[in-house]
Parts: structure tokens; C-alpha cells; sequence
């Protein structure tokens, strides 16, 4: 029954040969290039921000960083323990994205976006999570649209990346001030030159 849903809810998302080609190429980049602002905005709240906000800005992208690691970790356990072919592999459906024929349960890209959204949903600000959210429906939205990826991989995805923030806030609180001094001692060693020029925060 679920793989029923599965089939039904991909063939509602999926494109055709008929859909707009702006949408199409929308959704390859959405697809592609969105899930970018993750590396991005790391770096920002690492380097930049107000002083008395820093600190935090750093914690926060610290337990992104464990979260999305257990997330991955646990997603890709979960794509050996139960193998899941792609719709193209499968032959179901249309396929406008090129992409390698590997396991598609858990979505990588839904992992990642969705632990991303989640951090910030919890650790951050109510508005930032939901933005952050809404590009993380964006995104699986785009790789189903392109006949990539299951909409089920998806939901995969948000569960794994929901895990990944719980064992981020066990591990924090067992650990996390520590890491946090020996990550912020090396940064100021490493990048002590511009630092010093201001360019960056202390």
C-alpha cells in the first residue's frame, strides 16, 4: 500500500515531456544549486555577525555540523540495510536530471536541507527554520518533479535529518562545550592574519 502511494504521489509531481521547459530548467536549479546555502550560510554565521551574537552564531553551526553528520550516517546505513531503485532505474516516470543509478532512500539532498532546517527550527529562530523549510520543500519538490528521486525518499530525508538534531542536542550536552573551545582555539590560531586586520570576527 505505501509503495502504492509512493508510485501514485511521483506520477502526480513528476514532469513530462509537456511540462514548461521553465519550469523544467526552475527545477534543475533548485534541484542543483540551492542546497548551497547550507556551506554558505555556515560560513557567514561563523565568521561574521555581531559580537555579542557570535558565540552562539558558532554553536549553532557546530550542532548543525553533528546533526548532519549523524543524519548522513544513519541515512546511508539506512540505504544499504533497505536498497531502493530509483523511478529511472525502474523505468517509471521521466527523467530530465542526470544522475548516477545508486540507492534513493533516504534522499541525500533531503537530508541534508532538512536537518539544515530543522537546527535552525529548533536552535535558531522560528522564522529562519520555516524559510529554511520552505527551501528544503522546494528542493524536494524539484528532485521528484525531475524524476530523481521517490517523494517517500524525501519524507526519509526529514526523518533522518529530525534524528540527526535529537542525537545533536544529546552529544552537545555531553560534549558540545568542549568541542566548541578547541574548534573556536584553532580558528583563532589558523586564522589569526585576518583576524587581527578585522576582517573577520575573534
Amino acid at each position: 500500500m505505501l509503495e502504492n502511494l509512493n508510485t501514485s504521489l511521483f506520477y502526480w509531481i513528476n514532469a513530462t515531456p509537456a511540462s514548461p521547459q521553465w519550469m523544467i530548467s526552475l527545477a534543475i536549479f533548485i534541484a542543483k544549486d540551492l542546497i548551497s546555502l547550507v556551506p554558505l550560510l555556515a560560513v557567514v554565521l561563523w565568521l561574521w555577525g555581531p559580537r555579542t551574537q557570535v558565540c552562539a552564531q558558532r554553536q549553532l553551526v557546530i550542532k548543525v555540523a553533528m546533526a548532519i553528520g549523524v543524519s548522513l550516517l544513519l541515512s546511508w546505513t539506512i540505504g544499504h540495510i533497505y536498497p531502493h531503485d530509483r523511478p529511472f532505474v525502474d523505468g517509471i516516470g521521466y527523467n530530465f536530471l542526470h544522475h548516477s543509478a545508486d540507492d534513493s532512500f533516504p534522499s541525500d539532498h533531503g537530508t541534508v536541507i532538512f536537518t539544515f532546517a530543522l537546527a535552525f527550527l529548533f536552535w535558531h529562530r522560528l522564522w529562519s527554520g520555516v524559510f529554511l523549510l520552505a527551501i528544503g520543500c522546494a528542493i524536494a519538490w524539484s528532485r521528484v518533479y525531475l524524476g530523481v528521486h521517490w517523494p517517500l525518499d524525501m519524507v526519509g530525508g526529514f526523518l533522518a535529518g529530525l534524528s540527526g538534531c535529537l542525537a545533536a542536542q544529546i552529544m552537545w550536552r555531553m560534549f558540545g562545550q568542549a568541542i566548541y573551545r578547541h574548534l573556536q582555539a584553532a580558528y583563532r590560531f589558523c586564522f589569526a592574519l585576518p583576524i587581527r586586520k578585522g576582517w573577520i570576527r575573534d
